[in-house]
C-alpha cells in the first residue's frame, strides 16, 4: 500500500475551487450563481439611472401635461385675502397666482376655476377657463369673467 492509495472513513469531499485568491476555496465569491462564475458581467445601477434621464436640456421632473391646473373658488378665497386688503376688485390672472404661490413661475399651460366653495371677492378673471357654476358665483360676488373659454 502506498500514500495515494490511502482513503478516509468519511469520504472525499467535493468543492469547488476558486482560483486566484487568498481567501480559500471560493476566494469571497459565495457558493453560486452568477456572482461566483468567472468572467460574470453585472450592471452597474448607477448606468440604468443615468439612461433613464434624458439627454436634452431643459428637462422638468414632470411631465408635461396637456390638461388644465384645476383651482376651486374655495382655494381662491383663502390664498388670496392678502391681496385683496383695501382694494375694491382683484385682476385674477397668471401672474397674480404666480405671485400668490399658487403655480410655479416658470408655468405657461392652462388654469380652469371651478365653482366649488364660497367666494366674497370681486374677481376680474382674464385668460382662464371657468365652469359655468363658478361663473355665476364671481358675478354674483361683483366681479366679472373676460375671456372663458
Amino acid at each position: 500500500m502506498k500514500l495515494h492509495q490511502l482513503i478516509s472513513k468519511q469520504g472525499r469531499r467535493h468543492r469547488r475551487i476558486g482560483r486566484s485568491g487568498k481567501r480559500g476555496s471560493y476566494s469571497g465569491r459565495g457558493v453560486k450563481g452568477q456572482k461566483s462564475r468567472s468572467g460574470r458581467r453585472l450592471r452597474p445601477a448607477e448606468r440604468d439611472l443615468i439612461l433613464r434621464l434624458p439627454k436634452m436640456r431643459g428637462f422638468a421632473n414632470a411631465p408635461k401635461s396637456d390638461k388644465a391646473i384645476i383651482f376651486n373658488l374655495s382655494e381662491l378665497s383663502t390664498a388670496l385675502k392678502s391681496f385683496v386688503q383695501g382694494k375694491d376688485a382683484v385682476e385674477l390672472n397668471h401672474e397674480l397666482l404666480k405671485v400668490a404661490g399658487l403655480l410655479k413661475k416658470n408655468f405657461n399651460g392652462e388654469v380652469k376655476l371651478l365653482g366649488n366653495g364660497e367666494i366674497t371677492i370681486q374677481l376680474n378673471v382674464k385668460g382662464m377657463k371657468v365652469s359655468k357654476s363658478a361663473k355665476a358665483k364671481i358675478e354674483k360676488a361683483g366681479g366679472t369673467v373676460v375671456s372663458a373659454k
